[in-house]
């Protein structure tokens, strides 16, 4: 039976095999995981589809594999009569999180000598430190490997670093010796796959297939700044992030052609009517982009509570694919990272619109009254598919949601 690499996402085409979990000639039971994947999106696990032994295996770690790749070739148990087909079997079973065995079959004793328990980010840590996980001990659940086990593994082989004599050399190197050296060691060579990989792939695809145009804008935010501030006296906290998202829902509903997306194949434009607005967020393992569900019919809060959950999700690397997927229009909010200019942010395919929102300043600015005046000046910037809209389209846009922000109170009218 051969058991294969099959789609387990939406849009996806290959991913890097990380980890091995059996190796030749080890007995396996059904659904026990095989080997750990890394895809543009997600970590995964690929399970046994029956019980067998792993006869061959075919693919090597750090490879970059395609959908349909024979991982392994496995004989399946004699005892089993049935025929089983292994795509459906592997395509049901496979997971986006680290899977432990039901607790009823769980043999904390001997787990360790047959798969260790750790997460995707937890065996990171430890590649990370050059450290064998297998050497570390376990303090979680059924022996699951924390990070905490981890980084107190790491902390127990340190040694005190031992001092060096200096002693001037017998012989001086030549210049030309010494700046290879330097050169050498300030060299380092990092692996340019997985997740970093695949978002330089979809990058690419998306420069190259879309006519991006960048609109940039200024948005007066000390207002909104200040009903923060009074929601905040009242245990009522609402992020920034959220305000955006409603702000920017309301928006498309006047303006659906940036809620769209285009087929040229059939020569149509698919405007969506439901707002699944997408979060860029920033990991340890390369941006990453959550979808928070509906947000046209979504209170403040409720958007509130989704960002919070899934911002930690995806720094846990705990998205599920119908968190990752689906997304309508994106938001990249770079303020709090200190970007305060502008950016060209590049669209994520195929949607069709983009706005990054940067740091927030503040400047004298003359107001009505041709009076100098403290404000709260937040740039924006969005980037849209120019074959689909145009810039004065774009302007309307963003000068709507300019005035929803600006002006709190028509923002709180339109959620009544």
């Amino acid at each position: 039976m051969e058991v294969k690499l099959h789609d387990i996402g939406e849009g996806m085409t290959q991913a890097d095999i990380l980890t091995f979990f059996v190796k030749k000639g080890d007995k396996v039971k059904p659904d026990e995981p095989l080997v750990e994947v890394q895809t543009d999106k997600m970590t995964a696990e690929i399970p046994a589809p029956r019980a067998g032994v792993i006869k061959e295996i075919l693919v090597k770690e750090g490879e970059t594999i395609s959908v349909g790749t024979t991982l392994f070739i496995l004989e399946a148990d004699s005892a089993g009569k049935e025929t089983i087909t292994s795509s459906n079997s592997t395509q049901k079973n496979i997971s986006s999180k680290v899977v432990e065995a039901p607790r009823e079959h769980q043999q904390p004793t001997k787990l360790k000598s047959f798969r260790i328990m750790a997460t995707p980010y937890t065996r990171k840590i430890a590649r990370d430190a050059e450290v064998d996980i297998e050497q570390v001990e376990g303090t979680g659940p059924a022996g699951r490997i924390t990070d905490e086990d981890v980084y107190r593994f790491i902390e127990s082989k340190k040694q005190p670093t031992p001092k060096v004599e200096i002693k001037e050399q017998p012989v001086q190197q030549s210049r030309t010796q010494t700046e290879s050296n330097n050169q050498q060691e300030a060299t380092t060579i990092i692996p340019f796959r997985g997740r970093r990989k695949q978002i330089g792939k979809k990058m690419s695809q998306s420069l190259l297939t879309i006519p991006h145009c960048t609109h940039f804008e200024e948005i007066d935010v000390t207002n909104l700044l200040e009903h923060r501030e009074i929601w905040k006296k009242s245990n009522q906290s609402i992020s920034a992030t959220a305000l955006f998202l409603k702000a920017i829902s309301i928006a498309l509903k006047d303006y659906p052609i940036f809620n769209a997306r285009l087929n040229e194949q059939e020569e149509t434009i698919e405007l969506i009517k439901e707002h699944h607005i997408g979060i860029a967020t920033d990991t340890e393992d390369g941006l990453i982009v959550p979808v928070i569900r509906n947000v046209e019919r979504k209170s403040l809060k409720e958007i509130h509570a989704n960002l919070k959950e899934l911002t930690q999700k995806a720094q846990d690397n705990k998205l599920s694919m119908k968190e990752l997927t689906g997304g309508s229009f994106t938001i990249s909010n770079v303020g709090p990272l200190g970007g305060s200019i502008g950016a060209t942010p590049i669209i994520n395919q195929p949607e069709v619109g983009l706005i990054s929102f940067h740091k927030t300043k503040k400047r004298p600015v003359v107001n009505e009254q041709d009076e100098i005046v403290i404000r709260s000046i937040m740039n924006i910037s969005m980037s849209f598919d120019h074959r689909v809209a145009d810039g004065a389209t774009a302007v309307a846009f963003t000068n709507r949601l300019t005035q929803l922000l600006e002006e709190p109170k028509l923002l709180m009218l339109e959620l009544v």
